[in-house]
């Protein structure tokens, strides 16, 4: 291997030489303690160490990293303390997951690394999201995410390059090419010579570098880096190298042919780099024992108090509690007592504004919400008062823009994603359920995004635009989900959503935007969210319901003369109010759970199902539901009108009414 210092001091080529190391000393003792039991699993890179260490030493202690499995010099090169390290890897009480996530599966804000989830793709948007909030605050600063060969096929990849390329963002996406993901080669990956190919079809720079020469990884990354903080843009670095070991050490290597290894063994980083430190007189062997037996000395001391550190003890009420960042709503009233008439979309579009106003850091994003104002015109005139800076539109990439808003909160600063119809959010679903969602439960980064759904059927629009969505997100922790049924109640809960620190998914539905209109406050208020509503008293039937299926209900209500029906509006899906469903029980003794969403596996049943055990001596009779049918969306409106449940209410009330 050849080896060019360029203008680097001696002192400067140890720095690299101890860098390297580390981590390989680390690896081989980890090695060991894999085969004692000590360890559960280790994703080795060793062969690799050049690539991490080099790009982690080329960036600024302040800038951030994303690193994947094969990235342990990142952290040892942020010098994040090896008994923390060692403790992550037991899944201890001192790791930065508190047992809850394994080996790289984190983050330190602290050391400016946010750790990989298993997905691979999502986090190369993250990035994405802490550049944007570096250039909205015109840092001279760069972020640098890496991803494998393998995990480069992902749509994310696409995702993530083509908006950093459009968007001008200052980030580093190095590809570390080891010609394997897990067992699968190069050519069964993809059909180009080399990543760098696709740089120019993205309109982005591209670079290669030999992945085992440290010197080149980093002088490569430093200049990359020194010319992006001047000149936001993105950059690719393709960094070639091997895989010396198996993608985890129990998958082996037998898929790899043996002539791969003799070549790429005599490319080690590591021994080839100490050959040439001591040939060129920078590195005396007495030095290099020094700091071996430094490293030695550290990694055992690390160990030593990882290993005495005890397992955590399970508290089911701390673990339900950390799946959310903590925030003790505080209710705003409005300051005035002057009301204005609005429309169901006004009304968001007035919280939105207002939420504008009193969050600078809040940043809006979606596909046509600049000029156009959103197919809703929800954000219409937006970029007159607010700019394109922060009334962004995005390409159609839903999830590189969900993984976005986690960099943003990374970053500290608030931002709205909108989903041009609750439809699509399938496309990033990932990154909500897996990214948002898990974030803080996981290493305690709050993901504060709120997510707009226009949402639900009636307007003949077919299987891909109707859908009633919201039960896909109530399974999943660390998610809060929102459905108003009114104006007052929509801009009071859309403030309250972007006022919380944790992740909102805020369904609007589509009919009621232009259907119905309400006296609502001026000013900026909040409604609290996890808060049920009473919409209607009444003494023979209960209707548990949200969003158009209020709507329903009171209409219902109108045309009985001869039955008094007690209508709860949830409001709040996530969490739902248990008080207020107790009461609603109680004041008839029947109750029906009606949603527009299909029949099988829709909130309705949970609720059931709670109310059958812990309400069953208020009852008078079953709990019943009523919901659409369990088929998709149909087009035309006799089938559409079928589907939904309206027609099906009247029976089931009168048939409960007789029971």
């Amino acid at each position: 291997m050849n080896y060019n210092r360029k203008d680097y001091t001696d002192d400067e080529l140890v720095s690299l030489y101890r860098a390297i190391l580390k981590p390989r000393m680390i690896e081989e003792r980890m090695l060991v303690l894999l085969r004692q039991g000590k360890v559960s699993k280790w994703f080795s890179g060793i062969g690799q160490e050049a690539v991490s260490v080099g790009a982690a030493l080329a960036l600024n202690q302040d800038e951030y990293i994303l690193p994947l499995h094969r990235n342990l010099g990142v952290f040892t090169s942020r010098e994040v303390p090896l008994d923390r390290l060692f403790a992550q890897f037991q899944g201890k009480t001192i790791g930065f997951t508190k047992g809850r996530d394994r080996s790289f599966h984190f983050g330190s804000n602290e050391h400016h690394i946010v750790g990989m989830i298993s997905h691979l793709g999502p986090q190369l948007a993250v990035a994405d999201g802490i550049a944007l909030a570096d250039l909205l605050e015109e840092e001279e600063k760069v972020t640098l995410v890496f991803s494998g060969d393998g995990g480069a096929s992902e749509g994310d990849f696409h995702e993530a390059l083509n908006v950093a390329a459009v968007w001008g963002l200052p980030v580093i996406f190095m590809i570390e090419n080891n010609g394997y993901g897990l067992s699968t080669p190069s050519n069964e990956q993809f059909k180009f010579q080399n990543f760098i190919d696709k740089g120019p079809a993205y309109g982005i720079d591209a670079l290669q570098v030999d992945g085992n020469n440290i010197i080149e990884v980093y002088h490569t990354v430093s200049h990359a880096a020194a010319s992006i903080r001047k000149n936001p843009r993105p950059m690719l670095i393709e960094a070639i190298t091997f895989r010396m070991r198996g993608h985890e050490e129990a998958s082996g290597t037998k898929y790899v042919p043996q002539e791969l290894f003799e070549k790429w063994a005599k490319k080690d980083p590591v021994e080839n780099f100490e050959k040439y430190l001591l040939e060129d007189l920078v590195l005396t062997q007495k030095t290099m024992d020094n700091i071996k037996q430094e490293l030695r000395e550290e990694i055992e001391n690390g160990l030593q108090t990882a290993f005495e550190t005890p397992m955590p003890e399970a508290n089911p009420q701390q673990e339900i509690e950390d799946m959310y960042r903590p925030f003790a709503q505080e209710v705003q009233e409005p300051a005035s007592e002057a009301t204005t008439e609005r429309r169901f979309v006004d009304a968001i579009s007035d919280g939105l504004r207002q939420s504008m106003e009193r969050f600078p850091e809040l940043v809006l994003m979606g596909q046509d919400i600049a000029e156009y104002g959103g197919v809703f015109k929800v954000t219409e005139g937006f970029v007159e008062q607010f700019g394109k800076a922060r009334v962004r539109n995005t390409p159609l990439c839903e999830s590189a823009i969900l993984g976005m808003a986690l960099g943003l909160s990374v970053r500290q600063q608030k931002s709205m994603v909108e989903m041009q119809f609750a439809d699509f959010v399938s496309a990033g679903f990932s990154q909500i359920v897996n990214n948002l969602a898990k974030s803080h439960y996981r290493w305690g980064q709050n993901a504060d995004v709120v997510v707009r759904m226009p949402t639900g059927a009636g307007s003949a629009s077919g299987p891909f635009h109707s859908q009633s969505n919201e039960a896909w997100f109530f399974h999943t922790p660390g998610l809060k989900v929102v459905y108003p049924s009114s104006p007052y109640d929509a801009k009071g809960l859309l403030n309250a959503a972007i006022e919380d620190p944790n992740p909102v998914l805020f369904f609007e539905h589509k009919l009621l935007y232009r259907a119905i209109s309400q006296e609502i406050p001026d000013d900026y208020y909040t409604v609290e969210i996890g808060k049920a509503k009473t919409v209607a008293e009444g003494t023979d039937l209960t209707i548990i319901t949200y969003g158009m299926g209020v709507h329903w209900a009171k209409q219902l209500q109108q045309e009985l003369t001869n039955a008094s029906l007690h209508i709860l509006d949830l409001r709040s899906l996530l969490p739902w109010d248990k008080e207020a469903v107790r009461a609603a029980v109680a004041k008839t003794g029947r109750v029906l759970l009606l949603h527009e969403d299909t029949l099988t596996g829709g909130i309705g049943g949970e609720i059931a199902a709670w109310i059958g055990e812990h309400c069953f001596e208020l009852l008078d009779a079953p709990v019943a539901r009523v919901a659409s049918l369990d088929t998709a969306v149909p087009f035309a409106p006799p089938l559409e009108q079928e589907f939904l449940p309206k027609q099906r209410l009247r029976q089931k009330v009168e048939a409960m009414l007789q029971y």
